[in-house]
Parts: C-alpha cells; structure tokens; sequence
C-alpha cells in the first residue's frame, strides 16, 4: 500500500515547468498603473475578466475552460479581485496575437482582462500562455508561455493566478501550495485520524497514512517540500520526518514526554519542540544532522508550542509562567526572554508570519476561543475569527492569509463537527476550506519550487 500511495504521489507532484516570458506590443497611457493597495484595513475587490483559455481540439477547449476556472476560483478566494461572469461578455477574442477590443471590456467595469491559450503537444506535454492586460491604460501587464506535463494543469493554473496576484499588488502570491491536516472520520470514541494532502483550493486530495495509527500536528517545513508530524507507535509517541516529493519517510526519534510535534527551523536543518521530563515541559531543538537535543529553556513553568522567527533569530512560545498562559519571544538561544502578550484571557499556538511582522495565536477569553494576530513588539492586537473552538492557525506563504479549524457542535452531547478555513489579515474574508471529511490541524507549505 505505502508502495502504491507514493506512486499516485509521483505522478501527481513530478514533472518540471518551463516558463518563458510573453512579450507585446505596450500602448502608452496617461492613466496610472493599474494596481491593488493591500496594506490598507479593507480593499475593494478588483473588477477582473478571465476569458476561458482558448484552443483549436475539443480537448483543449475543455481544458482551456478547467484552467480560466481554477485561476477565477483562485482569485476571488482571495478576497482581492471580482472576477466578472464570463455569461456577461460582448465579445471574446479568438486569438491572442490581436490586441483585444478594449471598449467591449471598459462597458463591463473590467480593469483587468485575462487571456490564455492552451496547445497539447507530443508526449503528453501541453503548453499554456496567457496575457494581463490594464484595460483602462490598453496595454499589457504581463504575459508567460509554460511548457509542462498534461497532468500539471491545475498547477499552472495556480501559478498563473499567483502571477496575476504578484503583477496586481505587487507581492508574491500564495496560490501554488499545499495544505497537509489532519482527516478525521469516526464517533467520538471511535476517531481516526489520517494524515492527509491537498492543493491550497481543497483540490488533488491524497492521503498520506492509512489510518491504522493515530497522527497529529503535522508541520511543513519552511524551506522544502518536508513534514514532520507525530505517531502513536504503540502506545509510543514517535515523530516522522516525510518527504513530499519523494515520498520518503523517516523516524526522527521516540519522544514520550513530547507534548507537540516539532517544527522546523528556516533552514530545515533543525526542529524546535517542547518535551516533558521529570514533571517538567521545557523547549529543545534537535540537529537534524547529527541528532543532538539542546535545551533552551529552564523554568518551572510550561513551555511549550516554540515556532521559528523567519530569519531564524528568535522563538516565539507560550508559557504560563507569569500565571497565566501567555505569549514569549527569546532569542534563538533561549536568552533574553520577553512577555509580548497582555490582553485578557489565555493565548496559545503562536505561529511567526513569514514576513516577520505579526504572530498569529490561539486566544481563550469570555468562554470563546479567537484567532487573532499581534505585532512582534506586543503592539495592534487583532481578533480575526472566533468560535466554539478555533485553533490552529498556520500563514499562508506570503503572509496574508492564515488557515485554522473550527470545531461546531452538532447538538448531542460531545457531539462535533471539525472543519478547515481560511480568513485574510482584514477579517472581512473568511471562506470554508472544502474537504472529503471532517478536518483539523493544517500546515501550509511554501511555495512549491
């Protein structure tokens, strides 16, 4: 079964993706640069048309139709762009070597037009093009040609999407990523839980494990296309190292004191966790190298849930040692240790932002559990989702972006419903992550190289 399951793996994520620059004639405009201010509390949604990719075969026709829907899923879900209903346009160009008839598009409120063209060649290879145009200004954006696998083309639709996104607002996108959680299906006495893997849409669902163990907190690496997660062997909890791309697992140690599973450094080369010994939880870090464990800190407090800074110069935790569980950062030495959170209530699960600048946590106050973010200095404290039980926030590899779960009582007694969402830093967009069953803990990965 593990033989078969990397297999289907393989065939799904190999495959290179050669990119080549689109380039056409530019019209000069007086009007400025089409772009979206993301830095600001609220952003009105970008009106944008993205035609159906066209094609000469009834077969890239239809996939033409499948990638223009995975790049407006893509763009709408982020909260940042309006994509126009294509039963609305007046007139669809047939080719991209033409500039479009911009007046057909201006009578849409379109400020953005997509464009695309899909060609199958030998070796079940295909190749995708698309060009952006700034309809107000007449002149394009940006255009890309990609040369790939027929297979791979829901993920050039999601690099696409991302190019769109980085040309727009002028950061990296987020699309071309995955999300491993955990899926749980089962009574509440009865769970099991699966490690699982998908595309950042819900799409290209696979399962890691089988179920016949438990598994918990799987976590992705910063750098690379890694998990660890943590597995009852017995009655033993043990951590896994898991290569995406490979499929390639590995156990990093047997750790029954351990209370989280390890996270990575931003290099990959290490992992930070937070082990139980003699009645104790303190932080450690383990070389991945040479399998030595160093111990940060000493206190006769919990310690626990530790996360990297992106530079790789500071940990984020929490800790009750002030008497309540509260958020700390210290250098990556386990020195200097400083109190960043004072709010009311109990905070737990911080998570750095890949840009550096904010830390996502759990909060417990009022009887309701919140996602919320605060700056690393403690300053701007921001409550984005709340609910019976939210946790587990992860970013999304551009920073603008957090994923959590939510747990919602079903009615009987205990009785729950677990699933997966997505919320951006203004709180205004918070969308349901679909899956094939109940859904807890996920990770997102960076962008896949």
């Amino acid at each position: 079964m593990r033989k078969n399951l990397i297999t289907r793996l393989q065939s799904v994520f190999f495959g290179f993706i050669v990119l080549v620059p689109l380039n056409f004639l530019t019209f000069q405009s007086a009007l400025g640069e089409l772009r979206v201010d993301i830095t600001r509390g609220t952003v009105k949604p970008l009106p944008i048309a993205v035609t159906n990719f066209i094609g000469k075969t009834q077969q890239e026709i239809e996939l033409g139709q499948s990638i223009s829907g995975v790049i407006r899923a893509d763009l709408e879900r982020s909260g940042l762009f309006q994509a126009i209903d294509n039963q609305a346009f007046i007139d669809v160009e047939r080719t991209l070597d033409t500039v479009p008839q911009f007046q057909n598009w201006r009578i849409l409120n379109a400020q953005a037009l997509v464009q695309g063209h899909v060609t199958l060649i030998s070796n079940n290879r295909m190749r995708a093009q698309f060009r952006l145009w700034d309809v107000f200004a007449q002149q394009q954006m940006i255009g890309q040609v990609y040369t790939t696998l027929g297979t791979n083309w829901r993920r050039i639709s999601h690099i696409v999407a991302d190019a769109i996104y980085k040309r727009v607002t002028g950061e990296e996108g987020y699309f071309d990523s995955r999300i491993v959680y955990i899926a749980e299906t089962g009574s509440l006495m009865r769970r099991i839980k699966r490690l699982a893997i998908m595309d950042q849409d819900g799409e290209n669902h696979h399962f890691l494990t089988d179920g016949s163990s438990l598994v918990l907190t799987p976590r992705f690496s910063p750098s690379r296309q890694e998990i660890t997660y943590m597995s009852y062997h017995g009655k033993v909890p043990r951590v896994y190292i898991f290569n995406i791309d490979t499929g390639r697992q590995e156990v990093l140690g047997d750790f029954p004191g351990m209370t989280f599973a390890p996270r990575f450094s931003p290099d990959g080369n290490t992992v930070i966790m937070s082990m139980a010994k003699d009645g104790n939880t303190e932080i450690y870090t383990m070389d991945l190298r040479t399998r030595q464990a160093k111990r940060l800190t000493r206190h006769s407090a919990i310690d626990t849930s530790p996360h990297y800074s992106p530079n790789g110069k500071y940990i984020v935790f929490n800790s009750d040692r002030s008497g309540t569980q509260q958020i700390y950062i210290m250098n990556a030495n386990g020195k200097k240790v400083k109190r960043i959170s004072f709010g009311k209530g109990r905070y737990a699960t911080p998570v750095w932002s890949p840009r550096g600048d904010l830390i996502a946590f759990t909060k417990m106050a009022g009887g309701k559990f919140y996602i919320g973010v605060i700056g690393v200095d403690g300053k701007g404290e921001r409550l984005l989702a709340d609910g019976f039980l939210v946790e587990s926030p992860t970013w999304s590899p551009n920073g603008r972006v957090i994923m959590f779960f939510r747990e919602i009582p079903k009615g009987k007694l205990g009785d729950k419903e677990t699933k997966i969402y997505s919320i951006d830093l203004t709180g205004q967009n918070e969308r349901e992550i679909v899956t094939p069953m109940e859904a807890s803990d996920p990770a997102w990965s960076p962008l896949i190289p």
